[in-house]
C-alpha cells in the first residue's frame, strides 16, 4: 500500500482532493492512504512514498526536500489541482513511483 501526502498552506484546501484521490484510487483498484496536512508539517511526513505540494505552497519545495531526504516530491499539476481531478493526480503518483 502506497502512503501519498499532500501539503498545503493549511492541511484544509486539499481535502476535496483528497476525497476525490481516494474515490479515483478505489475505482481502479489502487491501494494507497491518502492525507493532506499543512506544509509546515513536511519533516513528520518522512514515510510517505510520494509528497505532492499545492499550487499555493509549490515555492516551499526546495525546503520540503531539505526535510525529507531521498522522498520523491512533486507539484500537483494546476489544472488537476484547479478541476480537483483526483483521477488525473492518481495517475501522476502512479507515473512517479513507477506504479502506471
Amino acid at each position: 500500500m502506497r502512503k501519498i501526502v499532500l501539503l498545503c498552506a493549511a492541511g484544509m484546501s486539499t481535502s476535496l482532493l483528497v476525497n476525490k484521490m481516494k474515490a479515483a484510487a478505489a475505482d481502479e483498484g489502487y491501494e494507497c492512504d491518502i492525507a493532506a496536512f499543512p506544509v509546515a508539517t513536511a519533516k513528520d511526513h518522512a514515510d510517505a512514498d510520494i509528497i505532492l505540494l499545492g499550487p499555493q505552497v509549490r515555492f516551499a519545495k526546495g525546503k520540503v526536500q531539505g526535510e525529507v531526504p531521498g522522498k520523491i516530491v512533486q507539484d500537483i499539476d494546476m489544472q488537476a489541482y484547479g478541476t480537483m481531478n483526483g483521477k488525473k493526480v492518481i495517475a501522476q503518483v502512479k507515473k512517479a513511483l513507477g506504479d502506471a
